[in-house]
């Protein structure tokens, strides 16, 4: 083996992991994030849990990659330590997926029709597909399709570049001994351990090792103590994802390891034990990539099967290991605990990422909503804890704000779906609004303690005019909150017009008062506050109808504000002008 064929095998090893990672991604993002979002609801049972894990980790194809989900969703309250175990089990079964993928280059057949399952065979076809769909069709979809196909070329064309750069070891009868030292099991176990570890993929050590077989001298003597030890080695990346969180996130890396290490070590004792009165004939023949995943398949099944009625036990086990007192828990705030779903390991799933990014904008605008209606509240009847809890919501929501904006961008450095890169310039759009409706909440609050303080009221047809225009702010910021919610721009589309009829109410308003004023019925003092109260109130409604035109004109790629209202706003625009002669005549003054 020379200089030249280490290069192969290195630039292999390459192809392979980019190839790998690419599927994978394209996979996800075919997936949409709707595979995640079943981890969290279907997982009522362990069983559920072992089927879902295996599909997910099928998909995403990598073992790893779902248990650092895991562990980051039981971080952020999302699922339970219990529901995690067996969607850990089931990981273990999907990553065997690749290896049986990986398993067809190693076909020999004369038959015409089973030759073309071999790689080689139908590589250049899905690599033609794949380059088409992504340069000639337009369909993000098919963009997607076309990336799975590419990477599955490139993983498969590194695939036999290692296994062409390996084939002239056949010959070396250096390399010979060292795989006849690895037939050691505690040796063989390490160096499948590390390896692993190193590159902190399975899928991709196991790929390494059927590609090894390709020379013809790897023995299943010594295969299998190298793929207990790959199951050993995949753990290392749960156990660096779960640094720094919490008690239960950790507790969930290390069922992850117990369940790997009491797996290996169980079917070690029981199969070298029982080899030791049998002598299995088959750990002398030489080791194909078929072999290699019905080895890998086997283990895994079996390893759950055997440890999933003990289920329970692993979860205590993980629990005495991370114990309560190691942790001390922070009295945070109900409202904040939505934050912990921004947890950053989602980000390696933007897809995921998104959806609870969103989550996280809706509660912060039923916070937003909550605070407003608190505040209007006071102009009629104050009360001081109302009126501190308007201001602890203010913090809150600002907490929000610099939380929710931070993570966004981290996401808009992803590579988005182009649904889910509206809903992430939508949502940096709308949590500076929701952030300034609240801060006009508290203005309004401070506004209704100055008057109370001072034992002042206003008189009965300024209440009746405050009435009407609290009335039209309740319904704009309910209308807001509920199409952000459900995402319906139908709704948003009622907002203008009604923010439009508040304008005009806003102008009503004020003549009246400045009528009492000239009449002496009103005080400056007075006169002051009111002014104050209902450009609070107009600039809620504002801010309101900036979150609906982010909506309405992101969704159909219009980035002018200015042009989208105007257009909007034009006569020959009936459904505009019905709406809006509609809430003029609803919230007019009597």
């Amino acid at each position: 083996m020379d200089i030249f064929n280490v290069l192969s095998l290195l630039g292999g090893l390459a192809m392979f992991l980019y190839g790998m990672n690419v599927m994978g991604d394209g996979l996800a993002k075919t997936a949409g994030g709707k595979l995640e979002k079943i981890l969290e609801k279907l997982t009522s049972t362990p069983i559920k849990g072992v089927l879902l894990g295996a599909a997910v980790t099928g998909v995403i194809q990598s073992s790893s990659a779902t248990t650092v989900m895991v562990v980051g969703l039981v971080n952020s309250g999302i699922m339970k330590l219990r529901q995690a175990v067996g969607i850990i089990m089931g990981a273990n079964i999907g990553t065997t997926v690749t290896s049986w993928i990986l398993s067809l280059t190693g076909i020999q057949s004369d038959n015409i029709f089973i030759n073309m399952l071999k790689p080689s065979s139908f590589s250049p076809i899905l690599a033609v597909t794949g380059i088409i769909f992504l340069m000639f069709t337009k369909s993000e979809k098919k963009h997607d399709i076309g990336g799975i196909l590419l990477g599955f070329t490139v993983l498969m064309f590194g695939m036999e570049m290692m296994s062409g750069a390996v084939a002239p070891l056949k010959d070396v009868p250096e390399f010979t001994n060292i795989l006849t030292m690895f037939s050691n099991p505690f040796l063989g176990m390490l160096v499948g351990m590390l390896i692993t570890a190193i590159i902190q993929s399975s899928s991709a050590s196991v790929g390494i090792l059927q590609a090894l077989c390709a020379t013809g001298a790897v023995s299943f003597g010594t295969a299998i103590p190298i793929i207990m030890g790959q199951n050993i080695g995949t753990c290392v990346t749960a156990l660096i994802s779960c640094i720094g969180t919490k008690k239960n996130a950790k507790r969930a890396a290390f069922v992850h390891l117990y369940f790997n290490i009491i797996g290996t070590v169980v079917f070690m004792v029981v199969f070298y034990t029982v080899n030791s009165f049998v002598h299995f004939q088959f750990l002398n023949d030489s080791a194909n990539a078929a072999g290699i995943a019905v080895v890998h398949s086997v283990f895994n099944v079996a390893a759950t099967l055997l440890l999933l009625p003990f289920s329970g036990g692993l979860e205590k086990l993980a629990t005495l290991t991370v114990r309560d007192k190691d942790e001390v828990e922070k009295n945070t705030p109900a409202e904040l605990e939505m934050l912990k779903r921004l947890d950053a390991r989602f980000l390696e799933k933007p897809a995921f990422a998104v959806g609870h990014c969103i989550e996280v904008v809706k509660y912060m605008a039923q916070l937003s909503k909550n605070s407003v209606d608190m505040a209007l509240s006071l102009v009629d009847n104050y009360d001081e804890a109302v009126r501190d809890k308007v201001e602890d919501l203010e913090g809150i929501i600002d907490t929000y704000e610099d939380e929710v904006g931070s993570y966004m961008v981290k996401l808009s450095s992803k590579e988005l779906s182009h649904e889910d890169s509206q809903k992430v310039s939508i949502g940096l759009h709308v949590i500076g609004d929701l952030e300034r409706m609240s801060d006009h909440a508290i203005t309004i609050a401070d506004i209704c303690r100055k008057m109370n303080e001072a034992g002042a009221s206003f008189s009965e047809k300024a209440k009746s005019e405050l009435g009407v225009y609290k009335d039209a702010v309740q319904n704009i910021v309910s209308m807001t909150v509920e199409a952000y919610d459900k995402e319906d721009l139908q709704e948003a589309s009622h907002v203008e017009p009604l923010e439009e009829a508040i304008n005009e109410l806003n102008s009503a308003v004020k003549k009246q008062h400045i009528k009492r004023l000239q009449k002496g019925k009103c005080t400056i003092e007075l006169g002051i506050s009111l002014e104050n109260l209902i450009n609070n109130y107009e600039r809620v409604a504002d801010h309101c109808s900036n979150v609906a035109v982010a909506m309405l004109q992101l969704k159909s790629d219009n980035f002018d504000t200015h042009e989208y209202l105007d257009n909007m706003k034009k006569d020959s625009n009936i459904d505009f002008q019905s709406m809006y002669t509609y809430y003029r005549e609803i919230y007019k003054l009597k």
